[in-house]
């Protein structure tokens, strides 16, 4: 019997936690607040973990200039407002993304217009980007979703304009690679969210942006204070008079950035054993008999969540109704993904068109999302695929 039904669960003891919080960011944290302690000096907004953060942030995505900001939605309004583009300009934007993503474009007077995603997929490609170009498109918001990197570079050539400027939100696929490079040297701009859940992990509210070009950074490094030329060190910037333009406040913390330089230094070790055990479970699953598939799946991913389909037509009850039965046999999963723009009636009016997202919607309505962490182990692949198997026979049409 089901565990839905009554019956007992496939595991009934909780997956392993992350600790994404752990004892090397914790020892990193107490060296921040000892330093300040020792200098009696309370902790600044940019201070000496700020510089290291970003020095290594940098580094790590192959060399340019990164920013630490108080969130992943300031990164992106920064990124956004760095571009400079005209009030009303169009914003071609991902269908599968966060609602911060649409509002720092409507909020900075701009107008989104979504693209659809590949088929089967919750990301865009050069196809269905180049199918919604118009000739008020400035911008290009590209988010990469579960961990997938976007080929930004085949969308680059498809669109073929050096006008159309590229943002890429890398959110969820923070350290994940296409054609051997990061996700986010790609484009003009890169915004990262490094909250609590995330791969890259800096605190409850954090996020990074990067980019390659010395002007664009100075001008992201005044957008997150305030419009302050904060390199000008002659000028006395507690006085609002010498702002450059109107702006707000994304700053950091010192202790975000101890805690996410500490997170930046396992974070490889992070994607690759989230790898090791998707890989794992695609054997078993190919080994098992389910009415269950993984989506696509290579080598560059940086795993945040992953989506299995079901296949609809060898079950007699909803794909969400299969998901909730296999999350109550013990597995966390998302039954049905909340973040399609087009399922969101607050954002109709302020959207461009009333084009839908089609290949996305079908994405969602065939699959759920598996979490999964870097201490998933093989008795986690055993369970999930035992799961899977004893709702895919009870539910077999």
């Amino acid at each position: 019997m089901l565990a839905f039904d009554g019956g007992t669960p496939v595991r009934a003891t909780p997956m392993p936690p992350r600790i994404g919080f752990g004892p090397e960011e914790e020892k990193e944290l107490m060296e921040c607040i000892a330093h300040y302690r020792n200098l009696e000096s309370d902790p600044p907004y940019i201070g000496l973990w700020n510089k290291r953060f970003s020095e290594a942030f940098a580094e790590y995505q192959g060399g340019g200039f990164s920013l630490p900001v108080s969130s992943g939605t300031g990164a992106i309004y920064v990124s956004l407002a760095t571009l400079g583009l005209p009030k009303g300009s169009t914003v071609l934007t991902s269908p599968v993304t966060c609602s911060g993503v649409l509002g720092s474009i409507q909020a900075l007077g701009l107008v989104p217009k979504v693209v659809d995603s590949a088929p089967s997929s919750f990301n865009v490609d050069a196809e269905q980007v180049k199918a919604r170009m118009s000739k008020d498109v400035r911008c290009l918001l590209v988010t990469h979703a579960a961990g997938e990197p976007v080929d930004v570079p085949a969308i680059r050539e498809a669109i073929n304009d050096d006008s159309i400027l590229i943002l890429e939100d890398c959110s969820q696929a923070t350290g994940a690679t296409i054609r051997g490079e990061k996700v986010g040297t790609w484009g003009e701009i890169a915004a990262f969210s490094t909250m609590y859940r995330k791969n890259l992990a800096a605190g409850a509210s954090s996020g990074l942006i990067f980019t390659k070009d010395f002007e664009t950074y100075r001008t992201a490094l005044s957008y997150s204070d305030r419009g302050k030329p904060v390199w000008r060190l002659d000028l006395n910037l507690r006085d609002p008079q010498y702002a450059s333009f109107p702006a707000l406040n994304w700053n950091s913390s010192e202790m975000s950035n101890a805690i996410g330089l500490a997170s930046l230094r396992r974070l490889d070790h992070t994607n690759e054993q989230r790898r090791i055990f998707l890989r794992r479970l695609f054997v078993a699953l190919a080994e098992a008999e389910t009415v269950c598939s993984p989506y696509a799946f290579h080598d560059g991913f940086a795993p945040f969540y992953f989506p299995i389909f079901v296949d609809q037509e060898k079950i007699k009850v909803s794909v969400e109704q299969f998901a909730t039965a296999v999350e109550a046999e013990g597995i966390p999963l998302g039954a049905k993904y909340g973040c399609l723009v087009n399922t969101w009636p607050w954002i109709t009016e302020h959207l461009s068109d009333t084009f839908v997202a089609r290949n996305a919607l079908l994405t969602r309505n065939a699959s759920f999302n598996l979490h999964l962490n870097e201490n998933y182990s093989e008795r986690e692949v055993k369970d999930i695929v035992e799961a899977f198997a004893k709702v895919s026979t009870t539910y077999s049409r």
